[in-house]
């Protein structure tokens, strides 16, 4: 049961990742907007980070690669995790919608929990 429960979170993630990595192509300048101000280039990071998450998103379809993608997502969510921070600070709102201040800290905090589900989901399960 856990087993089927891990699978359909890693068929999850792989559609959430995929289609957040398409996003930094369809929105860039929406992403842009969130890089800190000190990384030279935002744009080219936001293309980076974008096949970024379309790769690993793919990458977790194959139960092979699963454990290493897990680790690879958690070092990944840690390296965004700036961009968060500073879309906080800022009050920088993503796209069209209007952000508050408990929404977009509650996103930094979600980090956490994200990255131990991820790893969770991509253990191979206990028989």
């Amino acid at each position: 049961m856990v087993s089927h429960f891990k699978t359909a979170l890693c068929l999850f993630f792989a559609l959430f990742f995929v289609v957040a990595g398409v996003m930094h192509f369809v929105a860039v300048d929406s992403f842009a907007a969130i890089v800190p101000p000190r990384l030279p280039f935002p744009k080219l990071i936001v293309w980076v980070t974008g096949l970024m998450e379309i790769g690993l998103g793919v990458m977790l379809l194959c139960p092979h690669f699963r454990p290493g993608v897990g680790v690879l997502l958690g070092l990944f969510l840690l390296a965004v995790l700036p961009a968060n921070i500073y879309m906080a600070m800022a009050g920088i709102p993503f796209g069209e919608t209007v952000s508050s201040p408990a929404a977009l800290w509650g996103r930094v905090a979600l980090q956490f929990p994200l990255i131990g589900l991820i790893y969770w989901a991509t253990r191979p399960a206990k028989s």
